[in-house]
């Protein structure tokens, strides 16, 4: 049954308000649009990270749930005990209650100083859901570029200048590294549309087994945006596909928004203050046709996989 927002209005978050994350910080977006479809009993396991730092400041704690820190290194691990060890006390009587494990993870968490414990859980078929709030780079530790930082964005580690236009190498594509070692349920969204989020988060805790989903929150002080626009920026990454909106369920790939029209990249990217190096000087034209390019490569990568066509209007 498809999930509704307004049905959810006057559910309770797991997560509550005072948090100390910032003002229009996608994370917590996240968080709430992607719980709110669930109605079992949580338990949450958090990577070190801003979701993480930013919600439990001693002694207080933003969360209304059963909540776990680990190290950026082992969320993977951390879920994958505290599972292990509900399957065996409820083997012994000691727990009548069907439990769900979540585990939340930025990129930096996840797509690289995780991926080794993340992909051990995935491997040993733990049955826990593993959301990764990607903002695209380390922003707990001062906006350090990660795997998922895009090409040509600025970061602290990759700074863009009169030589080096902002990082020179394409993303890690995790949602298909993940899907890679064929788990049941693999998904990619982002925060345009809350209802998708939910459908997805919901399914993939649903769903027996290991499950992912890989959500595009924006970080407004990295991306250098308003925070008025958390939503709007997030449609136009869906819009000009920089962040293609999919699933995969049981290894069959399908592409669950597309583009009504053809939107050039340009729209997603002036924006947003870690760009502003490609609209200025004599190579910003060539620089955006080669983002534009590696979309169009990109998109066409996915619907070969999905085995589908687009025919946007003009």
């Amino acid at each position: 049954m498809a999930i509704r927002l307004k049905d959810y209005t006057e559910k309770i978050s797991p997560l509550s308000g005072g948090h100390r994350l910032c003002p229009g910080c996608g994370a917590p977006t996240a968080v709430h649009q992607g719980l709110m479809g669930i109605d079992s009993p949580l338990v949450v396991v958090n990577a070190t990270g801003c979701l993480e730092v930013s919600t439990t400041v001693y002694p207080f704690s933003a969360w209304r749930v059963p909540w776990i820190h680990t190290a950026f290194e082992n969320a993977g691990a951390g879920v994958s005990g505290v599972e292990a060890a509900y399957i065996a006390l409820k083997k012994r009587g000691k727990i009548d209650k069907d439990i769900k494990f979540v585990t939340f993870g930025g990129d930096g968490g996840t797509y690289d100083i995780g991926l080794q414990s993340l992909s051990g859980a995935l491997e040993r078929g733990h049955d826990f859901t593993y959301i990764c709030y990607n903002n695209q780079g380390y922003m707990n530790t001062g906006a350090q570029r990660s795997s998922a930082t895009p090409r040509r964005a600025n970061a602290t580690t990759s700074p863009a200048g009169t030589v080096i236009p902002g990082k020179l190498q394409r993303a890690k594509d995790l949602t298909a590294i993940v899907e890679a070692h064929h788990i049941p349920y693999v998904a990619q969204t982002t925060l345009f549309n809350a209802t998708d989020v939910a459908e997805k988060v919901k399914k993939a805790v649903e769903t027996p087994g290991p499950a992912f989903v890989n959500i595009l929150v924006p970080c407004v002080l990295f991306w250098g945006i308003d925070p008025a626009l958390q939503h709007e920026i997030c449609r136009l990454a869906a819009d000009t596909r920089f962040w293609p909106v999919y699933e995969v369920e049981n290894g069959k790939w399908k592409i669950t928004y597309k583009p009504k029209k053809r939107v050039p990249i340009e729209e997603f990217l002036k924006p947003q203050a870690r760009y502003r190096h490609l609209f200025k000087g004599d190579t910003s034209k060539a620089l955006l046709e080669q983002a534009q390019a590696d979309i169009e490569f990109e998109w066409q990568e996915l619907l070969d996989r999905c085995g589908e066509t687009w025919d946007p209007a003009d």
